[in-house]
């Protein structure tokens, strides 16, 4: 009889109550989505994306560099995620004439470089340099692409005295020679290291060290 049954027993849902019970859900959930259908149709069009803030910064260095070498910029782009920093690629070959037109040109006056550094691509290297004008505070990236067998990037040390221990490093850690450096060799390894530790197919000699 059903007043000798367990409370618990009692209590829980029969199978005719559980399949109402997942059929009701299921309907709910088709319900939601038809409606976020119907209003992602109904939406209006998402505007434009605004330019960046930097693009006419990028527009006009583009457009000095192509004036004083037609081939020396590869790409040009806008880095949002680094604050809508100008940055432009250049061909290794061009790289010195670049330089110096960079520093010395009367618009862009870049004359200090901040930062270089080496990137491993595993299908090529690349190597940035963050400069900025002490003048007018605009700051500026460029990136060189060398080939990963043999990297080779001429040095920029004549240029920007502050490439100095930057190449070093970059050639120790990565490998990556430049020629036109006045002391290029390693600064943080040992003399007598084997291989390139920044590099990704980098294996060291004693895995233990």
């Amino acid at each position: 009889e059903l007043g000798d049954a367990p409370e618990a027993e009692r209590a829980a849902p029969s199978d005719a109550e559980k399949e109402a019970k997942a059929k009701a859900a299921a309907e709910a959930r088709a319900a939601r989505a038809n409606a976020r259908a119907a209003k992602a149709e109904g939406a209006e069009p998402e505007a434009p994306k605004e330019p960046s803030p930097n693009q006419p910064l990028l527009d006009r260095l583009v457009a000095i560099l192509k004036d004083f070498r037609a081939d020396a910029v590869e790409e040009a782009f806008i880095n949002e995620k680094d604050g809508h920093i100008p940055y432009v690629i250049v061909k290794a070959e061009a790289w010195p004439d670049v330089a110096e037109l960079l520093r010395t040109h009367e618009e862009l006056k870049l004359n200090y470089l901040r930062n270089v550094s080496g990137i491993d691509m595993e299908t090529h290297m690349e190597v940035a340099y963050h400069i900025i004008s002490l003048e007018t505070k605009r700051n500026y990236c460029v990136k060189v692409k060398t080939d990963r067998e043999s990297p080779s990037i001429p040095s920029v040390t004549p240029i920007w005295p502050t490439a100095n221990w930057n190449e070093r490093e970059i050639y120790d850690l990565f490998g990556i020679d430049f020629p036109g450096h006045p002391d290029l060799r390693r600064i943080m390894m040992a003399d007598d290291w084997v291989g390139h530790p920044l590099r990704k197919d980098y294996e060291p000699l004693d895995p233990e060290v």
